[in-house]
């Protein structure tokens, strides 16, 4: 039997829309681009939201690891 690694499930979430929670609420959505092993993450085309309201675009955003709580599938 496989085992999964959490960094797999990323893995496969690449190219595909995710919402990245952060300390304090807020949210970014968008394309995941590409992560690394700190869970540092890089969005394309993404947004922020706030009370899952549209806040702004920001396009390609840089977001550290130590300031995410959970990343899921849009």
């Amino acid at each position: 039997m496989e085992q999964s690694r959490p960094l797999d499930a990323l893995n496969k979430s690449k190219g595909k829309r995710v919402v990245v929670e952060l300390k304090g609420g807020r949210q970014f959505v968008g394309s995941l681009n590409a992560f690394d092993i700190h869970v540092n993450v890089v969005l394309n085309e993404a947004e922020e939201r706030e009370n899952n309201e549209l806040k702004r675009k920001v396009g390609t955003v840089f977001i550290r690891g130590d300031t995410i709580t959970v990343i899921f599938p849009e």
